[in-house]
C-alpha cells in the first residue's frame, strides 16, 4: 500500500513547550486523529462503530522523534499498514514538515478490535479483513 495523507495541520504556540518546539502530548494527539482516519480508510467508521458496538483500543505506541516541530509548521502524516491478525492491527504514520517533506517523527501503533458490550477483543468481520489486506504494505 502507498502511504495515504491522514492528518494535515498546524502547530500552534500553545502547543509548544518550555524549550519552545511542539511538546509530545501533540505529537501523541495528532498521530491519534491519524489513526482514526486510517481505521475509516480500512471501514471501521464512527457510524460503524456505533452501530456495530465495536471499536479499537491500542495497546502499544513506539514513536521516533527525528526533529523539532515549531510554532507555525504545517504538518502531514502518512500512514500505512502493517499488518493484520485475527483481533490485531499493526500501522506505522510518519509526520512530515509539509514544507521541507523532513520527517520529523514515526509511530508505530498495534490495536485490538473491540467489542465494546463484552469489553474484550474480538475477530474482524471478513469484510474489514479484508478491506485491510488489501491495504497492507508491500513486503
Amino acid at each position: 500500500m502507498k502511504p495515504i495523507v491522514t492528518y494535515r495541520g498546524t502547530v500552534y504556540p500553545w502547543q509548544c513547550d518550555h524549550v519552545g518546539h511542539m511538546n509530545v502530548m501533540w505529537y501523541v494527539g495528532k498521530f491519534d486523529e491519524a489513526s482514526w482516519h486510517l481505521m475509516a480508510a480500512v471501514g471501521i467508521t464512527p457510524t460503524y462503530m456505533r452501530e456495530h458496538m465495536r471499536g479499537m483500543a491500542g495497546v502499544q505506541q513506539n514513536i521516533t522523534y527525528k526533529r523539532e516541530l515549531f510554532a507555525g509548521n504545517i504538518v502531514e502524516i502518512y500512514s500505512h499498514l502493517v499488518s493484520i491478525a485475527d483481533r490485531k492491527l499493526v500501522w506505522v504514520h510518519e509526520m512530515r514538515d509539509a514544507e521541507s517533506d523532513e520527517v520529523c517523527a514515526i509511530c508505530e501503533l498495534t490495536a485490538v478490535y473491540i467489542d465494546r458490550t463484552a469489553r474484550r477483543a474480538t475477530p474482524f468481520p471478513a469484510e474489514i479483513r479484508e478491506r485491510a489486506r488489501e491495504m497492507l504494505d508491500s513486503p
